[in-house]
């Protein structure tokens, strides 16, 4: 992997630093300038020629499995598919168990309605659905892990919870699943890209993640990950051409799907999606996610410490370095939270407002001058 340093990153990598100050990453981030490149490349390539290139095209996806692998330390390039998005790959894993009645699934309240509703759907095939509130205890884990019994199929959780950014610890839950035999699902969109995961040191069975957020990249475009031991327990929900070994040999008898997690891809491929993904890992990996992780940490807790002596506001989370993600949030006085958020946009802060607080999430190439103006914004507008 080609690892250098974010200040080898020329800041016209990201125009959207010129256009005001760009804090919800958690939501949908801007491109970067190679990124928007590679998609006009691709897209001129084929106004002009049409699919000629086509085995270029596929040679570009080969090389994005196994930069992904690379990105979550997976065994092998074949662990990984290219699907639509996160709840596509949530709904992989939801629909593809062989639940028995009176099964249980286990996972965090107050989870995104995508990791939420596929598996609330599996009440009707008689499964229970626990949901733990992880935010009542300094151990959000053993909350979870004590809810689980001998009847517990699946842990479902998010690498970070997408209000506030509390990250869990995913070698304590993986440990935990493997040495009870129960499947282990990680909704990482709200860390891959920002902070740095393995999937075989956390024990992880399947993960599912969007482009479109720290990844820098677009939307309907997702890397889901299987453990290459487990896939042949996971029923198929879907069938289709490109599911089975050499899918561009169409005169044929035997249609069996492939021993790869490519088995999860029906139809045809998102290249447009897969070019612009390719770009933006391969920005990721340039800078390295060591790097990263350490600059989106560097934010963060620049941006709590900078909030706790604002007076008028609470963080939701205090600033925990074994626990830090990109996400950072905050609440105003009662009744008042709506109209901070207008001002915090009017005034070019872009931020979202999710439940109770407002959520801030910076990512690397912002320096430490962007988050101090970011803090100058919110005191005047607090």
């Amino acid at each position: 992997m080609d690892t250098g340093s974010a200040a080898h990153i020329s800041p016209e990598q990201f125009p959207i630093l010129q256009h005001g100050l760009y804090a919800n990453h958690a939501a949908i981030s801007p491109w970067p300038r190679v990124t928007t490149e590679a998609v006009k490349q691709f897209a001129e390539d084929n106004c002009t020629n049409g699919p000629q290139k086509y085995s270029r095209w596929l040679l570009c996806e080969a090389q994005l499995r196994q930069m992904l692998a690379d990105l979550l330390n997976a065994g092998s390039a074949d662990d990984i598919a290219l699907l639509k998005n996160t709840t596509d790959g949530i709904c992989t894993v939801a629909n593809g168990v062989d639940w028995q009645q009176g099964d249980n699934v286990v996972l965090p309240a107050g989870e995104f309605p995508s990791n939420r509703l596929p598996w609330l759907a599996l009440r009707d095939r008689g499964v229970e659905i626990r949901e733990v509130d992880i935010r009542s205890t300094i151990e959000p884990e053993q909350a979870l892990l004590a809810s689980m019994d001998e009847r517990t199929r699946l842990l479902a959780v998010s690498a970070v919870q997408w209000t506030d950014g509390l990250r869990l610890r995913l070698e304590v839950l993986g440990a935990a699943c493997q040495q009870s035999g129960v499947l282990f699902f990680v909704d990482a969109i709200q860390q891959l890209g920002a902070m740095q995961i393995d999937v075989q040191a956390c024990g992880v069975d399947f993960l599912a993640a969007d482009g479109h957020k720290w990844m820098l990249a677009p939307e309907g475009i997702a890397v889901f990950y299987c453990r290459e031991p487990i896939r042949e327990q996971l029923q198929l929900s879907q069938r289709g051409w490109r599911m089975v070994d050499k899918p561009y040999q169409f005169d044929r008898n035997a249609w069996l799907p492939t021993s790869t997690s490519s088995r999860y891809e029906a139809g045809s491929p998102n290249m447009l999606g897969e070019v612009a993904l390719h770009a933006s890992i391969g920005l990721l990996q340039k800078v390295g996610m060591d790097e990263i992780e350490a600059l989106v940490t560097a934010n963060s807790l620049e941006l709590s410490t900078g909030i706790a002596d604002i007076a008028g506001i609470e963080l939701v989370r205090p600033f925990d370095a074994y626990r830090a993600s990109g996400i950072i949030s905050f609440r105003a006085p009662a009744g008042n939270l709506a109209e901070v958020h207008r001002s915090l946009m009017r005034n070019h802060l872009t931020c979202a407002l999710r439940g109770d607080a407002i959520r801030l999430s910076p990512h690397f190439y912002q320096p430490a001058s962007v988050i101090q103006k970011m803090l100058s914004v919110i005191e005047k507008c607090i």
